[in-house]
């Protein structure tokens, strides 16, 4: 991978972890004003329109990438995984829904070796167990992982986030979408899946107040919009395992973050667990330098119809 390239895609990835660690705290709060479903589907429904705003000034074509990867990314990483963390959040505490809903990675890579042949290396399943024995750690499952139903919607919400992963990432290497576009088009497909869920539940009306348009303006531009937007840039240039593996990066920020912002000081088995996943992470960070040339597949030519 050459270094800028490299280099971009780490900006990128710390910028996603601070936009999104802070989200579980947004998130959370805002059910005090929303049910969780009808906040879901303004988010994304507002996020959309951001995405195909920066599609129309970037003059790029509206044409869809192909439909049927399009709607299963949509439905999978959009509409079934926001539905299911938010959902958790109602009975589920943020940080450990955040933490649940972070397992992805582990899902991510069976389902890459299975659609994407991406083996993994001896080092990165090392890695792997390193970083899941550190989040047992700070998950401390022997004390609990609280509501049952909530801890299990996180952990689903986190399969189906691997799911749309690895289905991106196979449209991006056989050079069928645009990052711009395919991020654009698969959150429309998840926000009307969204819309159509909120229509369907009873749940509380929305309390219009400026606490809430705040959040839902910090979740439709940054969280959604950008952050969605940034999230496939990294998968676009690294492979699987390590994107999945270097997204821990948002739950162990969110347990510094309270730690910092909340004086919600880890206990000993937290520290140690967040040590366990920077050691993780720092592994294979460094393996992605030595082998990215090999392990990446380069950034397709972009298509005629993605041409300003």
């Amino acid at each position: 991978m050459p270094k800028p390239v490299q280099r971009n895609a780490v900006l990128a990835l710390l910028l996603l972890a601070a936009i999104w660690s802070y989200n579980w705290i947004v998130m959370k709060q805002v059910l005090r004003w929303s049910g969780p479903f009808e906040f879901s589907a303004w988010r994304y429904a507002l996020g959309t329109l951001v995405l195909f705003a920066a599609l129309r000034l970037r003059g790029v074509s509206l044409r869809p990438p192909p439909l049927l990867p399009v709607l299963l990314v949509g439905l999978s990483q959009t509409m079934a995984f926001q539905a299911l963390v938010q959902w958790a959040l109602v009975d589920g505490g943020a940080g450990k829904t955040a933490l649940l809903a972070y397992m992805m990675p582990f899902w991510a890579v069976p389902v890459a070796w299975l659609a994407l042949r991406e083996r993994p290396t001896g080092l990165q399943l090392a890695s792997i167990a390193v970083a899941l024995a550190g989040l047992l750690l700070v998950l401390e499952p022997w004390h609990g992982l609280g509501v049952p139903g909530s801890a299990a919607l996180a952990i689903g919400g986190g399969a189906c986030w691997a799911i749309g992963m690895v289905l991106s990432k196979r449209l991006f290497q056989r050079g069928e979408a645009g990052l711009l576009s395919l991020t654009a088009w698969q959150m429309l497909v998840g926000s009307l899946g969204l819309v159509v869920i909120a229509a369907c539940v009873d749940e509380r009306g929305i309390e219009w107040n400026v606490s809430f348009v705040a959040a839902l303006a910090y979740n439709a531009v940054l969280a959604s919009g950008l952050a969605w937007l940034l999230w496939s840039y990294v998968v676009e240039r690294v492979p699987t395992s390590v994107a999945g593996l270097s997204s821990l990066l948002v739950p162990v920020l969110g347990v510094l973050l309270a730690w910092v912002l909340l004086g919600e000081a880890p206990s000993l088995s937290e520290a140690a667990g967040i040590a366990l996943v920077a050691v993780a992470l720092l592994v294979v960070g460094t393996r992605g330098k030595r082998d990215g040339d090999a392990a990446t597949v380069r950034k397709p030519p972009q298509r005629d119809h993605e041409r300003a």
